[in-house]
């Protein structure tokens, strides 16, 4: 393990971070850390996108429990949907001798100078979830969003075709989303190949306010949608609310990305049909583990990733106790 640097922990870290795994308030502040410093304790930073969308909740507990089983100290920093304050983050880390970093990247091009500055100050650094193409990353954890959407795309194709000669789709995305874009588009390419038709992709804008005023105006412009499909959790969230709004329920079926609650009760009454599951709590874990390896100089994988699973009226029982 890297020399750390004994340097105070920052207002920024303070004000935004999470208790680490293992640690009181206490040791949060710049004696603590600085007494910490010395110890052979890996200590381990986790930017994180905002702390409202349960898969970034479920994937911060995973490496939390992660970190607690194996002794590392974890630090998770709130951006709150702030790309700017990722890179801060990240800095800040260099700057308090952390050993690793992990990074769920809002913007996976504008968090690069940052993670190559960590990179160069002997900090390891892992991906979750968004895919960063850099030298910097030395190991990458999540799901192939591709593949999974040409999974959920596959899917959806042979459900619509039992339903309809030409089945009619519209799409609640995110448009400012890395990921959710490659789900779209991977989705997009292998409906289309099965023959259905695309009439409307609309912009939820990641928010599930803002997905539920975009899905409405989705079903008022395309009163013949037989298939609506959202690429994320606040996009399907705001979908099955502008279903039930729109009273659309009776000929429009759902699919998209990761359960909730919500999600549940529309399997239940039926017009949600399918649900790409991703498992957060294990890409946390995954994450932990690769960065303590990597710590240890011990042999990572420089790809790892997590498999979906598509939830249908057919074994959402399994899922049910996680969403009570």
């Amino acid at each position: 393990m890297r020399k750390q640097l004994r340097k105070p922990v920052s207002a920024l870290l303070i004000a935004l971070a999470i208790i680490p795994a293992g640690c009181s308030r206490d040791d949060l502040n710049p004696a603590a850390t600085a007494s910490r410093n010395t110890s052979d304790r890996p200590r381990i930073g986790l930017v994180q996108i905002n702390q409202q969308a349960l898969f970034f909740t479920q994937l911060n507990e995973g490496a939390q429990q992660e970190a607690a089983r194996i002794g590392a100290d974890l630090t998770v920093f709130n951006a709150n949907d702030d790309a700017a304050q990722q890179s801060q983050a990240v800095t800040n880390f260099i700057q308090q001798g952390f050993d690793a970093v992990i990074v769920v990247a809002i913007d996976v091009e504008g968090i690069k100078p940052a993670i190559r500055q960590a990179a160069a100050a002997g900090l390891k650094v892992v991906a979750v979830d968004a895919v960063i193409t850099d030298p910097a990353v030395n190991s990458q954890v999540g799901v192939d969003n591709k593949a999974a959407s040409k999974q959920i795309g596959e899917f959806v194709g042979s459900y619509a075709t039992q339903h309809a000669p030409e089945p009619k789709i519209g799409i609640v995305g995110a448009l400012n989303s890395f990921i959710q874009n490659i789900r779209k588009d991977s989705f997009e390419t292998t409906v289309k190949a099965a023959g259905a038709r695309v009439l409307q992709t609309v912009d939820g804008k990641n928010t599930q306010e803002g997905a539920a005023a975009a899905a409405e105006n989705l079903l008022t412009a395309q009163p013949n949608l037989d298939i609506v499909y959202a690429t994320g959790e606040p996009a399907l969230l705001g979908t099955v609310a502008a279903v039930e709004a729109r009273a659309a329920a009776d000929h429009v079926k759902v699919f998209g990305w990761d359960l909730t609650k919500q999600a549940i009760n529309g399997i239940d009454r039926g017009y949600v049909a399918g649900v790409v599951q991703q498992n957060p709590l294990a890409e946390g874990q995954e994450a932990v583990k690769a960065a303590d390896a990597l710590i240890r100089g011990l042999p990572t994988e420089k790809t790892i990733n997590v498999p979906v699973t598509i939830v249908t009226k057919d074994n959402v029982d399994s899922y049910r106790s996680a969403f009570a």
